[in-house]
């Protein structure tokens, strides 16, 4: 959320002179005038009696004027009393009281006048009263002994000071007493109860009252009250009575209320218009009743009503004449209610409607004094000239006075004189004096010579001219030295001489010119004007939500003129920033470390400048997870319910979601807190299910978007009452541990599930399709039986009901178990091998008989193992393999097997307990398969012309080796493979010579054994043959010679010539034979190769040396 704002000075300006408009015309203090009033003290003057008594007059008049005092209607002469002096140049009087006088001696009505040649002013009547603070007369205070319920008023009654008292209680260790809607004092200081309470109880009720005239506190003695509950009421009795008496004091009842204050149905009210208007009525009763307020046939005044005092006060600001009427107050409980009537007349001393104001007139002008007043009643309205009632004063043919006007005619400088009118009626008066200054004067400009205005664009320019002459001059206004007279809606001209320019713009700046002229003369004033950039935030502090102990950043970007120089300030909630470290303000921007609750409010940065402000403003809200909720209260307590009640904590800005409650277990698992259920934020009650035997207590947990808040208190325990146990053991099981036992186990009830105290089991059992009775037995609180000396593997039916010292669960369902186990009696037969391939086998046997294998079949083991290897003949370590095969399945497959292997296997039958006795080693074998890889390959001794080969028989021959198969291709520059030839190499050769192979040249082997099944995978080398010495020097001496490069050059020559041939033919349209063409396209691939080109060479057999390996 976000506010702006912005104030020109220029509007703050406008109101000023828009003040000064309404004034009358100012008379510059060097010319002749009759006296002004400027200061003077109230008309009710309460003084303190310990301090001089200083009453104001100051006035101002030419020439200056000479003062003198009335006292009670007569002359006040101050020379004789030597308490009393006048200031220098001045009315006031000062009464030295300090020095022996007594401000008592001083009381009464004073009247100041102020007079020179021109005139006398007079003032207000001034009345002198001395403040008074008397002490409290000596009275024995009886204790108030109250019933409880009763109601009580403890009365005050102050002592009579001037001014009035301010009343407020407290007691001994002067602390306020608290109060409420049940306890709280009246607008007379007295304390009302509208009903005691035994808190009530005490001995140092003290009524004060502090007079801030003279800054004492007056005490009252200590009221004692005395409250006696119904029960130690009874006591007392009872122990005053015979037990063959009858007593017994009533119980506290309720009551309806009635008034303590005012009294009867019906009262009145006077009040003065611009007063407050204060309204009462307190009532007793039990409940505490709750007062109402209504205006019959109205409404409250908005914005100027006001409930104070727990609504027993009504408050209405600034009342005027429709504030009239009647006003109910309704006391209210559950009981009944009652009314009053408060009918209220608001009456009015004098106020202004039009307040007479000086007149400067030119001889022979015309003028009016206006006086006009109202009230209720309407006032009288008086005249006076120069202080004497105008019946008696000196006649003056140039005025007539018609009631509340004074209308003058052809004035001569003789008619000047101050006129006062008194406008009066019974609630007060008012006194203004107003001059007739006759003055023969040239117009003169008050106004400093080029003065500089400064305003912002858009806003009002006000450019003064204050003038003074007589007769009035005549304004002018004129836009430069030369320029033509303003006229038209853009300007607005006051009577005070003032332009305004409403809307003032860039082009606006300039000077400015206003002449005034009267019959007398004429004079000229210039004033500058200069129209401004408005000052913006262009970037304004935006709405934040943060958590609580985060930092959060206001931005406050600006843009202002280059001439002025603004200053930002931030505020929090209209105040200044606190004084805290974590607030930092940034040249735009503040920042908030470490964020707390107290930290939420508006921010608002403000922009000054000398002319114009700005404001922006955004909310900061911190958020944070809730407060514990608390006053947990359990209500409704049944054997299987109770209602939980709570008062949520502060959500802190963050609504709460939901409510969580735990509950704790104080007599099974005490400190471990359990989920119980939850609710929605919205609901603060809730209807718990409870179990049996159970000391319950609860606690909640408040949760916001935030996150959780800490649990509250625990509420109280309630302990419900022991039943039957509602359900029994669950995850009941029957597995014998040995062949001959039946273990019986179960998951045992909670403690809460219990229901009761002496938790205990019975176990039942009995053997599956065989017509036994149940076996039963009681156990303690274990979740285990043994049942021994039972046949191996056989079913039975179990089940286990709970009980307790209150009787037994419902019957429980009953549930299938087997005894123990033992090892299966026989092994699987017809075992039989299917080889598939040379690593896989089928392996299929018979399934044994279902009684032989004496528990759960879990399924078969296939024993296999490799016995030696048929290419080798060579044992090593035997390593068996498992394959398991689930249920009863009779088949399976052995992956993974050695080819050209012979192996053994044998099956066996799995239960719970382990694995019967194996089957008969059954052999098979593997047929062969394409071997492994050589071990190496090794290249060595180039040659020009020959390469050895040497390498290693494969690991894994998987068969038995037929050949080698070499393939080798030559590789040339470009890296591109040339021809592929195959050799195949008897088996038991280990080593190659190649021969007849280009020098010079790199060969690429691809190497890998044979059985009869196929090939096995390859390895691959490669290697190079060595380059000819002699050879190469031959090409280096060749490129060098002489006749070598001559022959080239001829070569390039021939070519030449005859490109240009064919060139002179084709363009004589001549054609190549058939012949040529062929011999152009014939085919590349059966052209001879040259084997210096860098191309493959032609291949020829190759003869190779082998030698078989030791």
């Amino acid at each position: 959320m976000m506010k702006k704002k912005s104030i020109s000075a220029s509007k703050a300006s406008l109101v000023l002179f828009l003040c000064q408009m309404i004034s009358a015309l100012d008379v510059p203090l060097d010319l002749l005038q009759p006296p002004t009033i400027t200061q003077q003290s109230p008309k009710d003057y309460i003084v303190d009696p310990r301090e001089n008594i200083v009453i104001q007059c100051e006035a101002k008049g030419k020439p200056p004027p000479s003062f003198s005092w009335t006292r009670n209607g007569t002359h006040f002469d101050i020379d004789k009393d030597a308490q009393v002096t006048m200031k220098p140049n001045s009315g006031t009087l000062v009464i030295n009281i300090m020095n022996g006088g007594k401000a008592e001696a001083y009381e009464g009505v004073y009247q100041c006048t102020a007079r020179n040649e021109r005139g006398a002013a007079i003032s207000n009547n001034i009345v002198i009263r001395p403040s008074r603070s008397p002490l409290w007369t000596k009275e024995k205070l009886e204790p108030n002994h109250v019933r409880e319920g009763d109601s009580l008023v403890l009365h005050c009654r102050p002592p009579v000071g001037l001014p009035p008292p301010i009343i407020f209680w407290m007691d001994n260790a002067f602390q306020r007493l608290p109060q409420s809607e049940r306890v709280s004092q009246g607008l007379n200081g007295d304390l009302y109860f509208s009903n005691v309470q035994p808190e009530d109880t005490r001995e140092d009720y003290i009524c004060y009252a502090r007079f801030n005239h003279t800054q004492t506190i007056q005490q009252k003695q200590p009221i004692s009250v005395k409250v006696f509950s119904m029960d130690s009421l009874n006591d007392t009795i009872a122990a005053n009575l015979s037990d063959t008496d009858i007593y017994g004091a009533k119980p506290v009842t309720e009551r309806q209320p009635i008034l303590l204050t005012p009294t009867g149905s019906t009262s009145t009210k006077v009040e003065l218009r611009g007063n407050v208007l204060l309204l009462e009525c307190i009532a007793a009763g039990l409940p505490t009743p709750v007062i109402r307020w209504i205006k019959e046939g109205g409404e409250l005044p908005v914005n100027r009503t006001f409930f104070e005092n727990f609504k027993k006060t009504l408050k209405i600001i600034d009342v005027s004449e429709a504030d009239s009427g009647n006003y109910k107050c309704i006391a209210r409980n559950m009981l009944g209610s009652v009314h009053h009537v408060i009918s209220v007349t608001v009456k009015a001393a004098p106020y202004w409607i039009t307040a007479p104001r000086n007149l400067v007139l030119s001889p022979g002008e015309d003028g009016t004094l206006i006086c006009r007043a109202n009230g209720n009643p309407k006032p009288n309205i008086s005249w006076f000239a120069n202080g004497v009632p105008i019946a008696i004063a000196p006649e003056d043919p140039s005025r007539k006075v018609d009631g509340d006007t004074i209308i003058f005619s052809h004035v001569q400088e003789r008619s000047s004189a101050v006129y006062q009118c008194n406008a009066s009626n019974e609630y007060g008066y008012l006194l203004a004096n107003a001059f007739v200054n006759v003055l023969a004067e040239p117009p003169r400009v008050l106004t400093p010579a080029n003065k500089l205005y400064q305003v912002i664009a858009d806003s009002p320019a006000l450019l003064d001219c204050a003038y003074f002459g007589s007769p009035k001059p005549e304004i002018e206004w004129f836009k430069g030295v030369k320029g033509s007279i303003l006229r038209g809606n853009e300007y607005v001209f006051h009577d005070n001489g003032t332009l305004e320019i409403p809307v003032a713009q860039k082009d606006s700046t300039g000077t400015y010119t206003c002449v005034a002229r009267n019959e007398l003369g004429k004079v000229q004033n210039e004033v500058r004007l200069e129209v401004k950039d408005p000052t913006m935030i262009i970037k304004q502090p935006e709405y934040k939500v943060i958590q609580r102990y985060g930092q959060v950043s206001f931005e406050c970007i600006i843009r202002h003129d280059s001439t002025l120089l603004p200053t930002v300030i931030w505020l929090k909630d209209n105040d200044e920033l606190p004084d805290d470290e974590r607030f930092l303000v940034g040249k735009d921007n503040l920042t908030i470390m470490n964020v707390t609750d107290k930290d939420d409010g508006t921010y608002t940065c403000i922009v000054n400048t000398t002319l114009d402000s700005v404001s922006a403003s955004a909310v900061l809200t911190v958020v944070a997870r809730p407060n514990p909720p608390f006053d947990l209260e359990l209500t409704g307590q049944l054997e299987r319910s109770v209602e939980l009640s709570w008062i949520p904590g502060d959500e802190n800005n963050s609504p709460i979601r939901n409510f969580v409650i735990e509950y704790e277990d104080g007599l099974h698992e005490p400190g471990v807190w359990h989920y119980q259920t939850e609710v929605p934020g919205t609901q603060t009650t809730v209807q718990l299910k409870l179990s049996p035997y159970v000391n319950y207590s609860f606690r909640v947990i408040a949760v916001n978007e935030i996150g959780r808040s800490q649990p509250s208190e625990p509420s109280e325990q309630y302990l419900t009452k022991s039943a039957n146990p509602d359900e029994n053991p669950s995850n009941v099981q029957g597995i014998g541990s040995e062949p001959d036992n039946l273990v019986i186990t179960w998951e045992s009830l909670k403690g809460f599930q219990s229901n009761g105290p002496g938790l205990q089991y019975k176990v039942s059992w009995r053997q599956k399709d065989v017509d036994d009775e149940w076996t039963s037995v009681i156990v303690a609180n274990v979740s285990k039986y043994i049942v021994s000396g039972t046949p191996t593997f056989v079913p039975y039916e179990i089940k286990v009901q709970a009980l307790n010292d209150l009787g037994y669960a419902p019957e429980p369902s009953e549930v299938i178990g087997h005894s123990g186990e033992d090892l299966p009696m026989v092994a699987p037969g017809n075992v039989q091998v299917h080889v598939i391939n040379s690593t896989l086998a089928k392996v299929h046997w018979d399934p044994v008989p279902l009684k032989t294998v004496r528990g759960h079949l879990q399924g078969y083991k296939v024993y296999y193992w490799k016995v030696q290897s048929l290419s080798r003949r060579s044992r090593r370590h035997v390593e068996k393999k498992i394959l398991t095969f689930r249920g009863n399945k009779t088949f399976g497959m052995l992956p993974g097997l050695e080819p050209y292997s012979s192996y053994k296997l044998n099956v066996r039958v799995v239960n719970g307990k382990g694995e019967g006795p194996a089957s008969p080693d059954k052999v098979f074998k593997t047929p062969e398969g394409v071997p492994s890889s050589p071990s190496f390959l090794k290249i060595t001794n180039p040659t020009l012309d020959s390469l050895t080969l040497e390498w290693g028989s494969p690991t894994h021959p998987n068969g038995v080796l037929t050949s080698y198969i070499l393939k080798f291709q030559p590789i040339n520059n470009t890296h591109e493979l040339g021809p592929l030839v195959e050799i195949r190499i008897p088996a038991n050769e280990s080593s190659l010579i190649l021969k007849n192979l280009n020098y010079s040249t790199r060969y690429k082997f691809y190497f890998n054994a044979q059985t009869s099944v196929g090939s096995g995978s390859q390895i691959t080398e490669e290697a190079v043959t060595i380059m000819d010495e002699a050879m190469a020097s031959r090409q280096i001496d060749i490129a060098t010679q002489g006749w070598f490069i001559g022959l080239m050059c001829a070569v390039a020559l021939l070519i030449l010539i005859l490109l240009i041939v064919c060139f002179i033919r084709r363009n004589k349209g001549g054609k190549y034979p058939v012949k040529e063409k062929e011999d152009a396209h014939a085919d590349p691939e059966i052209q001879p190769m040259k084997e210096d080109d860098g191309t493959f060479g032609e291949y020829r057999l190759f003869s190779f040396v082998s030698s078989a390996p030791f």
